[in-house]
């Protein structure tokens, strides 16, 4: 439905109408609320962040069973939560800790992150084999004083949930977030800010409802009023005036300097150097335990954090093949890439569900990119000749990976009529919006069986572990169970391009079990030759056993005892106060 009709609503107007009148049916009541606000300092709770996330009653159940009641309230409280601390993986390729120890904290001279004894915020990680890991603390949450009166309540800026998690994170308040703001506000006024909710509508979905440019009254007859209480992020100083936030296309609206959770910007800070990455995913780098001179994919792989981190743990030195669906985010990847200074990583855009690509499937059209020179091709003339130099091939080249300077705009024979019509709407269009980003991208058709040493599956996933998170209201039982077979459909590729004797890590950022614990039991139980195996560093939990019944009859398995030990699952509602995360290792046995 269209934010802007469900302002035309008369049942919103009555809405409004009833809220108003249930408040204050008279102006002596009103007085009356306003001396009780001033004597009451309870009712100042409104101006303070206590977020409640709204799970779908079925899917609340669904964590219930798994994780139990009060685990699971903790868990759903901490998700809302950043968490306290930022953690900074080191690029050792061309720098060392002690020296972005050095630079952070000569950057990072900010008397409010330094911690209650006067330490540095900035430290080394502990955790054997992680001395390339580097922590910044951060503090809160902070109670923020809003300057509170009835009379004349603050001003406020209301922004999205999406850019509300991203200050939370330490980022400024940038204009394509600001959704509505008090009237009269210029450059330069304190206003306090805080975050639009999505809200179920009359037809079972979720949006905001208001338009763009809504002015706040701050007052209780606002039709907003009570949508906003407890969801105060901070207080700053307007670097825009209203009419300029909705005018101009970017650019920071508000200068957030007293936040409720204080985490440093380390926006473009030191790029090449350090890369900002949870402590999950550098974990699953290292359980994937690559060693120089192997051969490594990454299924998928954007924005390219894990990717790095394995080309840093083998010193540079070896192949890894960093593939993903989407060719800007294939772009991202080289970029992250060639900032870093590391050369031993090749890309290209492949969909994670057409990974593998069998020596019979190869015929005339098929282009292969040399491994030494990615503007070289080797043409294979036919499906007898391929099958017979496949592993010459392989060994020899990128394993499939067609360079876009071969296709045929016009059509050939081998041109399905699905590419002859989209080169001719690309021809009459114009260049679209992937071809104007500057970059070029490999596109491949695929990889043989047996040709890695080792493959990362970092899924897609329902990302219910990222924090902090605001919204949950989307996830239903039956999306949850999709995600998980989603991800199993992309565990059959990965399981055949890992060689015999080889490992396969999977893991995913969400506590769904359905995504989790439920695919490990469907590949031990599926393919035989699969055994969990040990992972180092060790940090995080055990996974859950056993299972769980839906209401529709589907019994869904998780692990069996004793297996629980061999996964990592990070909980975070735990001391590591890490992001929800789950990593599973696969040794790759006898396929016969």
């Amino acid at each position: 439905m269209n934010k802007a009709r469900v302002l035309l609503k008369p049942s919103f107007f009555t809405t409004c109408l009833t809220r108003a009148a249930t408040l204050f049916s008279s102006v002596s009541q009103l007085r009356s609320f306003s001396r009780q606000m001033e004597v009451d300092p309870s009712n100042l709770e409104r101006y303070c962040y206590d977020p409640v996330l709204r799970w779908d009653p079925q899917v609340e159940d669904y964590f219930t069973k798994a994780y139990g009641s009060d685990h699971f309230a903790r868990i759903s409280k901490a998700l809302t939560r950043p968490s306290s601390y930022s953690c900074i993986r080191v690029n050792t390729v061309k720098t060392t800790t002690d020296s972005v120890i050095e630079k952070l904290t000569k950057i990072l001279n900010d008397s409010e992150l330094v911690q209650s004894d006067g330490s540095s915020p900035i430290s080394k990680c502990e955790i054997p084999g992680l001395d390339y890991v580097v922590f910044v603390n951060g503090s809160g949450p902070h109670r923020i004083e809003y300057g509170f009166s009835l009379d004349n309540p603050p001003k406020e800026v209301l922004v999205s949930r999406k850019c509300a998690e991203a200050v939370l994170r330490g980022a400024q308040v940038y204009v394509p977030g600001v959704l509505a703001c008090t009237a009269h506000v210029e450059k330069g006024d304190a206003v306090a800010v805080c975050v639009a909710m999505e809200q179920p509508g009359d037809e079972g979905d979720w949006s905001v409802n208001m338009t763009r440019g809504t002015t706040l009254q701050g007052l209780p007859t606002d039709p907003y009023y009570c949508e906003r209480s407890g969801l105060y992020i901070g207080m700053g100083t307007t670097m825009l005036s209203r009419a300029g936030m909705f005018r101009v296309p970017n650019g920071v609206a508000v200068d957030l300097s007293n936040r409720v959770f204080r985490l440093p910007s380390l926006h473009n800070v030191l790029e090449g150097e350090i890369f900002l990455q949870n402590l999950p995913s550098i974990v699953a780098a290292h359980a994937l335990d690559p060693q120089k001179g192997e051969r490594i994919l990454d299924m998928c792989a954007a924005p390219g954090g894990k990717t790095t981190a394995i080309a840093i743990l083998m010193k540079d030195e070896g192949e890894i093949v960093a593939a993903d669906r989407s060719h800007n985010k294939v772009l991202d990847v080289q970029k992250l890439c060639a900032e870093m200074g590391l050369s031993c990583i090749t890309t290209c855009k492949l969909d994670a569900l057409k990974s593998v690509c069998l020596p019979n499937t190869l015929n005339d059209s098929t282009t292969l990119v040399n491994g030494d020179n990615c503007g070289s091709v080797t043409q294979l003339s036919s499906n007898e000749e391929a099958a017979s130099d496949a592993s010459r091939i392989y060994e020899a080249d990128k394993s499939c990976v067609e360079n876009a300077s071969t296709e045929e705009p016009n059509g050939g024979d081998n041109v399905s009529q699905a590419d002859i019509r989209k080169n001719k709407r690309r021809m009459k269009n114009g260049r679209g919006r992937t071809q104007c980003q500057g970059g070029r991208v490999g596109k491949s058709q695929g990889f043989p069986p047996n040709s890695f040493d080792r493959v990362l599956l970092d899924a897609p996933c329902s990302a219910l572990g990222l924090r902090p998170r605001l919204f949950a209201g989307l996830e239903t039982v039956i999306s949850l169970r999709n995600h998980g077979w989603y991800q199993r459909k992309m565990f059959d590729q990965a399981v055949q391009l890992v060689r015999v004797g080889g490992i396969l890590v999977y893991s995913t950022c969400t506590i769904n079990p359905s995504e989790n614990e439920a695919v490990v039991r469907y590949a031990l139980d599926k393919y035989k030759f699969l055994s969990l195996a040990p992972q180092h560093p060790r940090i995080g939990g055990p996974g859950l056993i056993g299972g769980c019944e839906f209401p529709d009859g589907y019994i869904e398995e998780w692990l069996k005892p004793g297996e629980e030990e061999m996964v990592q699952k990070f909980d975070p509602s735990s001391e590591l106060d890490t992001i929800g995360f789950f990593i599973a290792k696969f040794s790759v046995g006898s396929k016969d």
